[in-house]
């Protein structure tokens, strides 16, 4: 799924005399025209980003549409090559990232705890839930659930599990060993984060690594591929596949089923935040701030189908159908805080990562 690309997304620099596309967003400060002038003498925004390239288009030609003369250039890479580019360069003193965008949320917070995060109140904070900001530097932009994907033909309805428990005992049936998929937690950032949220919420956690270590799992760094090997059966059910990328499979493909966990359903937030040694500083605070706008966030919901966090922005792909299917006391997000870095300590990555090859072990 991450395939390593570059969008190059660039308006034309035909700025009209009236200027009508790259005035003030109605409701946004009179002075925010310094930011959107600053952009214009920039000309440029470098985003690095581990969401697929297909679910950012929409979002980069109408963010082109409504800032006319900025080019976009995307860099499409999957959450453990963004951290390790952007660190690489930053050391070396190279270019890099004016915006860094990561599901990765715990390495993002890494970075911007770290200082690599500039610190900058975005216009849209006031619309957005409290848990999603830390310190004006990291803004989650999404509210995406981690989901079961399963093959639709060759697993009975009845047998879909609906809980963690029901999974746990699926799983350890002989029909799914070998037949079990999920992230491959030491080379996906996202499925570690996702793996260490459930050792922290669910107090089963051992049973389910154990449940893994019967069925063999077998282990992925990208959710494409673990939609590609449910659907053609190779494998019959994956866990903590990204609700947002499974939910738009299922629509093409009739192999492909979804389940949000009843008992709880961990939510991921893409994590946005400025690189504080910003080139065009200018243009990624624009771009932080339209991509928490009701504008981009209808986008998100709509076309690129990530799951709006704000709660104004109607649709299936939001939050609000999202606390209405599973309900408001089973829906676990992620805040956006450093907590989230409590697994990333050498000692304790490196304990957990035995306890998982010990337990559910690595094939």
């Amino acid at each position: 799924m991450k395939l390593k690309t570059t969008i190059a997304a660039c308006a034309t620099l035909m700025l009209f005399a009236t200027g009508a596309l790259a005035q003030v967003p109605a409701g946004y400060p009179a002075d925010y025209q310094k930011i959107i002038d600053g952009a214009k003498k920039e000309k440029k925004l470098v985003v690095y980003g581990a969401t697929d390239s297909k679910a950012t288009q929409p979002l980069i030609k109408d963010f082109s549409a409504l800032y006319p003369g900025i080019s976009v250039e995307y860099n499409d890479m999957n959450s453990t090559e963004v951290y390790n580019r952007f660190i690489s360069e930053v050391a070396a003193g190279g270019n890099t990232a004016d915006a860094v965008w990561s599901s990765a949320m715990d390495l993002q917070m890494r970075l911007a705890s770290e200082g690599y995060a500039l610190k900058y109140k975005s216009v849209e904070s006031a619309k957005m839930p409290a848990w999603s900001i830390w310190e004006d530097q990291a803004y989650g932009t999404t509210f995406e659930p981690a989901a079961f994907v399963y093959n639709k033909r060759l697993i009975d309805a009845k047998d879909v599990p609906q809980t963690h428990a029901d999974f746990v005992k699926l799983i350890q049936q002989p029909k799914f060993k070998d037949k079990v998929t999920t992230y491959d937690i030491e080379k996906s950032g996202l499925g570690f984060m996702l793996m260490a949220q459930d050792a922290r919420v669910n107090p089963k956690f051992a049973d389910l690594l154990g449940a893994f270590g019967v069925a063999k799992v077998r282990v992925q760094s990208s959710t494409g591929t673990m939609m590609e090997r449910i659907s053609s059966g190779e494998n019959l059910i994956g866990y903590n596949v990204v609700g947002s990328y499974a939910l738009v499979r299922a629509k093409t493909d009739p192999s492909i089923g979804v389940v949000m966990p009843k008992d709880y359903t961990l939510v991921l937030s893409r994590v946005l935040f400025i690189n504080k040694g910003a080139k065009n500083p200018n243009a990624a605070k624009l771009w932080l701030d339209y991509m928490l706008s009701h504008r981009a966030q209808n986008i998100i919901a709509n076309e690129s189908k990530l799951f709006a966090i704000r709660d104004d922005v109607t649709g299936e792909a939001t939050s609000a159908a999202l606390i209405k299917q599973v309900g408001k006391d089973n829906v676990k997000p992620v805040p956006v805080h450093p907590s989230l870095m409590e697994y990333l300590a050498p000692a304790k990555r490196m304990a957990f990562l035995k306890q998982w090859k010990e337990t559910a072990g690595k094939k």
